[in-house]
């Protein structure tokens, strides 16, 4: 005859000792040294990376004197809302219109290069034309090379057809994303049924409808990411405003940061000025980073795995 063996029991849930009355001491967990070092150098990454916000949110709060004069690591007479208010009034609200240039650059130019990512991530997942693999490697081979390098051919290009200097000399190059490109189609390739494609053909609906009304939903989480990225890039973005733009009121921020910070030798006053920016330069992107962080996570993770 075969005795049921009792179920073990976890110190901390075991019953009491009838003799005492008391349970079993709880053991303690002792932290495997691979654990412990995981933390710190988590620990140690965090800190370099947070450090320097935590010192532009300080110096942003300090006056020019006291930016060389005291800790720069604590506060000293905070004043922000009046150094904000001298860097959205100097000259004739010149960081206003910097910051719009941006919010066209970046919005615009992330929004266009989602669209576009998706579409052509879409095509090359789930249409079957010559060349479809040659295309995808050419895309691969966009995601490798800096956009630097291709600064100045843009830059002759643009100026035989007249767009140096204007806003579409950085917004046309500001739509295309190989990176897009790639996460889209494998993502497609795994998000996107072909059943659901083929019962939407059957009900006779149109490739732009299907695209539309139907890709776009299920791609969303893939992009969000695309937008994310391409935001940030380009608000981030220096060398190709640099090359393309000649007028000052058709800065981005990044590009009228440092011209404040080239004149801060003779006007003192700009290199406060200059800090006071580019505080509020990171506002909009980590309000973008903490709004869309879910699903920027679920983007880089749902079309990784192949059923």
């Amino acid at each position: 005859m075969n005795a049921t063996a009792a179920p073990a029991t976890r110190p901390d849930t075991a019953p009491p000792d009838p003799a005492t009355g008391t349970r079993p001491a709880r053991r303690r967990r002792v932290p495997r040294p691979g654990r412990i070092l995981l933390v710190a150098v988590l620990t140690l990454a965090a800190l370099y990376f947070l450090l320097p916000v935590y010192w532009l949110v300080v110096a942003a709060t300090k006056s020019n004197d006291s930016l060389y004069g005291s800790f720069g690591l604590w506060f000293d007479a905070p004043q922000l809302l009046h150094n904000l208010g001298k860097v959205f009034t100097y000259n004739d609200h010149i960081y206003l219109r910097w910051a719009l240039n941006s919010l066209l650059y970046a919005g615009v130019g992330a929004v266009l290069a989602t669209l576009l990512s998706a579409a052509a991530g879409f095509a090359l997942a789930k249409y079957q034309f010559r060349g479809r693999e040659a295309v995808f490697k050419f895309v691969l081979a966009g995601v490798l090379l800096p956009s630097t390098a291709l600064a100045l051919p843009l830059y002759l290009m643009f100026s035989k057809i007249g767009l140096t200097n204007s806003y579409w000399g950085v917004l046309i190059p500001s739509i295309v994303s190989p990176f897009g490109v790639y996460l889209c189609r494998i993502y497609a390739e795994s998000a996107v049924p072909d059943t659901v494609l083929e019962a939407a053909r059957v009900d006779g609906a149109g490739e732009e409808r299907i695209f539309f009304t139907l890709v776009l939903r299920i791609m969303s989480p893939a992009l969000v990411t695309v937008f994310l990225f391409q935001f940030v890039h380009i608000w981030n973005n220096y060398f190709l405003p640099l090359v393309m733009l000649s007028e000052d009121r058709k800065y981005p921020i990044t590009l009228g940061l440092v011209t404040w910070k080239e004149a801060a030798d003779r006007f003192p006053e700009l290199t406060q000025y200059t800090i006071g920016g580019a505080f509020v330069s990171v506002v909009p992107l980590a309000f973008a980073m903490l709004v869309l962080q879910r699903y920027w996570r679920t983007g880089l993770t749902e079309g990784s795995v192949k059923e």
